[in-house]
C-alpha cells in the first residue's frame, strides 16, 4: 500500500473519534436548550465533566466496533454509500453495547435523549468527516499527488473505458502509464523500465498462461495485480471483488503486512528499537571504544544491501575486519581491492552454495571482531536502520546486490517487506541453512506474519546466540 493511502487510512481513526466527540457535545448542548427542556424537563443531575467521562469510553467502544465493521480497512474503490451503511450499523451496535453496559452495571444514566441523539449525530458527523477526507484525497489526486501509476493490458472496450475514465476523472487516483494489447516478454521489459504500481488485465477470455505470467511478474516486482471479472476467476481463492471506474475488478487480497499490519509492525519496530538502545547503550559504547583502540577508525562499517521493493541502502555494523579488508564505497579504492580479495576467498573457502556465501576461517576478521561476531554484537547498530525505516526488527535477511543478481525468479518476493535484523530463518539455523531453505522460511514468514510471530522470534533470538557459532 502506498504511503499516501496508508496516511489517510490511519488519519481516519482520530477524525472519526473527533466527530463522535462533537456529536456527543452537540447532543448534550441540545438537551439543555429551552425548546427541548420545555417539551421534556431535565430530571437528572449530570454535569458536562461526568458526561465526558462516559463519553470517552463510549467513543473508544464505538471506534472498536467500527474497526470490526471494516471501516478502517483500505478503502480504494469503495463507495461512500457502502461506508454510510457500515457506519449506521456500527453505530447501532455501539449503542447496543453501551446500553447493555449501563443496564448490567446499574449505572445512573437516565437520559435516553442523549443516547438516541448521540447515535443520530454520531452517524451524521462521522459521515461528514469521511466526506471531508474523501474530498481532500480527491483534491490531492487532481493535483497529481498520491496517484497510482497503472498499466492496462488489453485491447477491448473495458481497456478503452478505463483509460478514458482515469484521464477524465482524476479524483479516482489512477494515472495510466501505458496501454498494451497483450503481455509479452518485450512488453515486460518496457514495463520494467517504468514506474508502475498496478497492472490491470482487461482482455476477456485471456489465456490462463498469459494471466499467470502477469501474476508472477507482478509478484516479483511488487506490483498490484487486478483483472476484469470476466477474464477468469481461478487464479487464486484469496481474492476480492470491487469496482474500478464502474468496472467489476478482481484483486488478490494483500498479505497481512499490508494496511494496518504494516502500521502495527512499524510501531513494534520503533518501540523495540528504542528499548534495545536504552538497555545496551553501555555495551555499544564499550564496543566502539575497543574497536577504536584495536584498529582505529571507522568504528561503524556501512555495507550496501537490497531492501524493500529492491531499493539499496547501507546497513550499519560495528567493523569486525581490518580496514584494508573492508569492501564497499565507504573505503574507496581500498574497498574495490578488498572486494577482489573477497571473491578469491569465496572461491577457495566458502562453505555455502548458491547466491549467498560464507567464508570459513576468514583471515580478515580482527581478534575482537571474532568476539562481537560470535555474539552478534556487530549487528546492534542495525537498530539505527530500523528507526530510519530501512529495516525491520524481524524480517528476511538483507542481502548484497551481487547476491541478489543470482536469485531465481521467485525469490524477489522477499523484497515485498523490509529486511530484518533477525527472522524466522535466523532462529531456525542461523548461517547453517542452505540458501533455498532460508528463502522458504522467509516466504513462510511473509505469508504467516502476525505481531505475535514477531514477538516470539524476537524473544527466541537471544537464546539462539548462546549456541556455538563458527565465525572463523
Amino acid at each position: 500500500m502506498k504511503r499516501f493511502e496508508l496516511f489517510f487510512m490511519v488519519l481516519q481513526v482520530p477524525i472519526d473519534a473527533a466527530m463522535l466527540l462533537v456529536a456527543m457535545l452537540v447532543a448534550y448542548g441540545l438537551r439543555f436548550t429551552d425548546f427541548i427542556s420545555a417539551a421534556r424537563p431535565v430530571l437528572f443531575q449530570f454535569s458536562l465533566s461526568q458526561f465526558l467521562q462516559y463519553g470517552l469510553w463510549a467513543i473508544a467502544a464505538w471506534i472498536l466496533v467500527f474497526a470490526f465493521a471494516g471501516l478502517y480497512t483500505p478503502s480504494s474503490g469503495r463507495r461512500f454509500a457502502k461506508d454510510m451503511v457500515r457506519i449506521a450499523i456500527g453505530s447501532l451496535a455501539a449503542l447496543s453495547v453501551m446500553s447493555m453496559y449501563l443496564v448490567f452495571t446499574q449505572q445512573i444514566f437516565d437520559s435516553r435523549f442523549l443516547l438516541i441523539f448521540g447515535w443520530i449525530f454520531g452517524i451524521i458527523f462521522v459521515g461528514t468527516g469521511r466526506l471531508f477526507v474523501r474530498a481532500i484525497k480527491g483534491i490531492s489526486y487532481r493535483l497529481g499527488y498520491g496517484q497510482k501509476h497503472v498499466v492496462i493490458i488489453g485491447s477491448n472496450d473495458i481497456a478503452d473505458t478505463l483509460k478514458k475514465t482515469f484521464k477524465r476523472r482524476k479524483e479516482l487516483g489512477y494515472k495510466v502509464v501505458s496501454v498494451f494489447p497483450h503481455f509479452t516478454k518485450e512488453i515486460q521489459k518496457k514495463i520494467e523500465k517504468k514506474y508502475v504500481e498496478q497492472i490491470i488485465l482487461t482482455q476477456p477470455h485471456a489465456r490462463e498462461k498469459e494471466a499467470l505470467a502477469l501474476l508472477r511478474f507482478s509478484n516479483q516486482h511488487h506490483i498490484r495485480f487486478t483483472y476484469s471479472a470476466d477474464v477468469f476467476a481461478t487464479l487464486s481463492s484469496n481474492m476480492s471483488i470491487h469496482p474500478v471506474a464502474g468496472v467489476p475488478m478482481v484483486e488478490l487480497k494483500p498479505t497481512r503486512l499490508d494496511g494496518w499490519g504494516r502500521v502495527v509492525k512499524r510501531i513494534f519496530d520503533v518501540v523495540v528499537s528504542i528499548a534495545v538502545f536504552i538497555l545496551v547503550s553501555p555495551l555499544l559504547l564499550c564496543t566502539a571504544i575497543i574497536i577504536l583502540i584495536e584498529t582505529g577508525w571507522p568504528v561503524i562499517y556501512k555495507n550496501e544491501r537490497v531492501g524493500y521493493k529492491g531499493k539499496t541502502f547501507s546497513t550499519y555494523k560495528f567493523r569486525s575486519m581490518h580496514q584494508n579488508d573492508c569492501t564497499g564505497k565507504q573505503f574507496g579504492e581500498l574497498g574495490e581491492e578488498a572486494e577482489k580479495k573477497e571473491k578469491e576467498l569465496i572461491k577457495k573457502q566458502s562453505i555455502k552454495k548458491g547466491p549467498i556465501y560464507k567464508i570459513s576461517h576468514d583471515p580478515r576478521v580482527t581478534r575482537f571482531g571474532k568476539y562481537i561476531r560470535r555474539w552478534s554484537i556487530d549487528e546492534l547498530p542495525q537498530f539505527i536502520n530500523v528507526l530510519k525505516g530501512n529495516m525491520s526488527v524481524v524480517g528476511p535477511r538483507p542481502h548484497q546486490p551481487r547476491e541478489v543478481d543470482l536469485y531465481k525468479k521467485d525469490h524477489p518476493t522477499v523484497f515485498s517487506i523490509r529486511p530484518g535484523i533477525t527472522g524466522l530463518a535466523q532462529i531456525s539455523g542461523r548461517s547453517d541453512l542452505s540458501f533455498e531453505e532460508e528463502m522458504q522460511l522467509d516466504l513462510l514468514y511473509i505469508e504467516r506474519w502476525s505481531v505475535w510471530l514477531d514477538i516470539i522470534i524476537f524473544i527466541k533470538t537471544p537464546f539462539i546466540l548462546f549456541k556455538k557459532r563458527d565465525v572463523e
